[in-house]
């Protein structure tokens, strides 16, 4: 979720996927700014191809998951839950031609869990699952699974801080015993933390 992601999208150089250019536009015509940026996008669309099973948590309207399904390689399948019920439904109808590749169900980021456990699972959607009570990346990425935390400004130094105080949130990922994490600048103002399950 980015605070202008969906304009970015659609006042850019005109290169996107046609998929990822519907969901932009399904996105302005409900009024939902929030989605993510590209370079967050071409992140996802790479990291897709590797994966059999996706997972997505806040799908908005359709923008990262678009991304996601544009990079996904054949027989994949990926599954996306938004809370919004407005938004849940125009996505699921945007995505329905590729159904049932493509899933997108309504309600809160934990109805993910019944779906996993994903080679790649992308949390988004304001936080949800970020935190201290967290995704439990043992339970929902498979061994040697991605999973991608969006929506960071870049850290200098350590600890990282925000506010002027210890971000915690990032913390929790980069310190998570059952990961191995990377934070990856995508712009000078954005940064995607990118972590791999280790062990069995």
């Amino acid at each position: 979720m980015s605070l202008d992601g969906t304009r970015a999208h659609l006042s850019g150089p005109g290169d996107l996927p046609p998929l990822v250019e519907r969901a932009a536009r399904t996105a302005t015509r409900l009024g939902f700014p929030y989605s993510c940026r590209p370079e967050q996008g071409r992140l996802l669309h790479a990291l897709a191809a590797g994966a059999r099973r996706i997972g997505e948590t806040g799908t908005g309207c359709g923008v990262g998951l678009a991304w996601l399904a544009s990079g996904m390689r054949g027989g994949a399948t990926a599954v996306s839950v938004e809370q919004d019920a407005g938004r849940a439904k125009a996505a699921a109808e945007l995505f329905a031609p590729l159904a049932p590749q493509i899933t997108v169900r309504q309600g809160d980021w934990t109805a993910i869990t019944e779906h996993g456990p994903f080679d790649l699972l992308v949390l988004d959607g304001g936080g949800q699952g970020k935190g201290g009570a967290a995704a439990d990346p043992l339970a929902l990425l498979s061994p040697g699974g991605v999973l991608v935390i969006d929506d960071f400004t870049p850290s200098y130094g350590a600890p990282p801080v925000h506010d002027g105080a210890p971000d915690t949130a990032r913390l929790h990922w980069l310190d998570h015993p059952a990961l191995r994490t990377v934070e990856i600048p995508l712009a000078p103002d954005l940064a995607t933390l990118v972590c791999t399950r280790t062990g069995g």
